[in-house]
């Protein structure tokens, strides 16, 4: 009955042509590398709006998840940084755009942890800052001024050390980028692309992974990623990856 198991979807378009408008996304990458970019170009067709993208940032202008967010496609986003993302920028402090920001080292392990069942952890980072004591602008009214801030998050000491208490994220969905992946969904990422890939598809209820090379079965010392936290494969072949900051010497 094992062998049976077959997670592979045809197509891109096939594979989030259930997402919703609203739905809450997890999206592997960071800045341009690992992102799973064939998966978002199809949920951008696909249409779905009003969407909370859970991802360490929202790529750059015209690439990536910053063409969902041309499009108007997201209306929050829990990240760590804007990047060199323009239009994120303008949305945010236009009021168009709810804006959460979290470390990175947190967000990573907020996604491991939702998908783990660990409903919240203390950590060290943003104690003493915003991050934990509250105040940081997460939406602006349309003339500048702050319309929704940041609350305050319980604090407590260990062993003389304090702490903040941050929640696991459980989002509806995972969008992740792998090198190599199988019909039971195990996956094989490469190199930094292993970045925040893991922890989003951990993060998903429903993670959809593509990957460049797709064999029928991988050997279990090279998994990165066990196919239980892995819902749908698609194959979609070698992937450019994109560069966000180009510097050209004289």
């Amino acid at each position: 009955m094992f062998h049976m198991i077959n997670k592979t979807i045809s197509s891109t378009a096939e594979a989030v042509a259930d997402i919703p408008d609203g739905a809450s996304i997890a999206v592997g990458g960071f800045g341009l590398v690992g992102i799973p970019t064939a998966l978002i170009l199809a949920l951008r067709e696909q249409g779905a709006g009003d969407l909370t993208i859970i991802s360490n940032n929202l790529g750059t202008d015209g690439f990536g998840l910053g063409l969902l967010l041309q499009d108007k496609k997201i209306s929050k986003s829990i990240g760590s940084y804007l990047g060199s993302n323009k239009e994120y920028a303008r949305q945010y402090l236009e009021g168009e755009l709810t804006v959460e920001f979290t470390p990175q080292g947190t967000l990573a392990e907020r996604m491991r942890a939702g998908g783990a069942g660990i409903p919240a952890f203390f950590t060290t980072a943003g104690v003493g800052t915003q991050v934990a004591d509250g105040g940081l602008p997460q939406r602006y009214n349309t003339d500048g001024t702050v319309a929704v801030v940041s609350k305050p998050k319980e604090t407590r000491e260990f062993n003389g050390q304090l702490y903040v208490l941050e929640e696991g994220i459980r989002a509806d969905y995972a969008l992740v980028h792998a090198h190599k992946g199988d019909r039971f969904g195990n996956l094989v990422f490469r190199k930094t692309a292993q970045n925040f890939n893991p922890d989003a598809a951990m993060s998903g209820k429903i993670t959809i992974a593509q990957v460049e090379h797709f064999v029928d079965e991988l050997d279990p010392e090279e998994i990165d990623l066990p196919g239980i936290y892995v819902n749908r494969v698609v194959h979609v072949g070698p992937q450019e990856t994109g560069i966000e900051n180009r510097t050209v010497s004289k």
